[in-house]
């Protein structure tokens, strides 16, 4: 990176400790504003025909996944790939967690190979930070049950500055299933942290009290400038639980289809999409849509977060970058 220039100190990360990424909560709005910034820069690498920097050379980063994965899974592993570092990915399947590992055992066995970064996603809420406490490597937590998944919150913040240039006092209206969404919680916090505004939209029985204000009536999203959707999570529910009548119900009074998203609204999903239930495929397939921008900026933002965790020089940044 040393052909693009240094104009900022305030873009330094900490220089001292083992740093990790278990939740929004770890941030402040400065860490925000530095880890955007790394972004951009790095998304201005990623233009240049030879997309591979040699920032990370050296350096190991695991990826552990218990859960099933696409997005995450493989945006982590090229952003490490993009940055020069080693790479080697455990899936649960496959693996000694299939003959009854325990995660400190994993832990510990991983740890033997002295990674610098381990990305785990994990079906219990607080795994991540226990896995942090058994290892000297940075730990970034890629979605631990229901809890945080502080990645995602980071790369829908970029998606929505880049779509409408600024992230202050924007509205984001969050629709579905955020009682059992690490993705909804994660970016409320976020939100919150640069002065933008969340609602909730959806069912009684799927919006968690006390996390942000909540409407039942799905014409709440009319005012907001961003619509979130999300997917029902039906993997995290109790069996035999009944949180809606029916799939069709939910989509007659929930979903997003053409005829509810007014001129000027942009319209994003973390994924996987269930079209024709929580989103129409109109609008998914809409210039309204920033679900393939989502995708994109998850590359950026994953490379800026190992870059800002294993480094403590100056991010390489053109302009400063303000969140507001």
């Amino acid at each position: 990176m040393s052909d693009l220039r240094v104009v900022s100190g305030d873009l330094r990360p900490p220089a001292f400790g083992k740093r990790d990424l278990l939740s929004i909560a770890d941030l402040t709005r400065v860490d925000v504003e530095r880890l955007l910034a790394t972004a951009g820069s790095f998304a201005r690498s990623q233009e240049r025909d030879t997309k591979k920097l040699p920032t990370l050379r050296g350096r190991l980063v695991l990826n552990v996944f218990y859960e099933s994965s696409t997005r995450t899974s493989s945006s982590f592993e090229l952003a490490a790939k993009r940055l020069s570092a080693d790479t080697m990915t455990l899936k649960a399947a496959g693996s000694s967690v299939d003959k009854g590992e325990s995660l400190k055992d994993t832990a510990l066995t991983l740890a033997a190979y002295e990674p610098d970064v381990v990305i785990l996603r994990h079906p219990q809420v607080g795994a991540a930070a226990f896995f942090a406490r058994l290892t000297e490597a940075c730990v970034v937590n890629a979605g631990d049950g229901k809890h945080q998944h502080p990645t995602q919150a980071l790369l829908d913040l970029y998606t929505m500055r880049e779509a409408f240039g600024r992230l202050h006092g924007l509205q984001v209206a969050i629709v579905g299933d955020a009682a059992h969404s690490r993705v909804a919680r994660s970016l409320v916090q976020a939100l919150r942290l640069v002065g933008a505004e969340a609602i909730l939209v959806g069912p009684p029985t799927l919006l968690p009290p006390g996390l942000a204000p909540a409407s039942h009536e799905i014409d709440a999203i009319a005012d907001a400038d961003v619509v979130y959707v999300l997917l029902m999570q039906r993997e995290r529910m109790l069996d035999g639980a009944n949180f809606v009548p029916s799939l069709r119900e939910y989509t007659a009074r929930w979903g997003i289809t053409p005829e509810r998203i007014r001129e000027g609204q942009r319209v994003m999903h973390p994924g996987p999409m269930n079209r024709g239930v929580e989103i129409d495929a109109r609008v998914a397939d809409s210039d309204a849509a920033l679900v393939v921008d989502q995708v994109r900026a998850g590359l950026i933002v994953r490379m800026a977060v190992l870059y800002d965790l294993l480094t403590t020089g100056p991010v390489a940044v053109e302009t400063t970058v303000e969140v507001a």
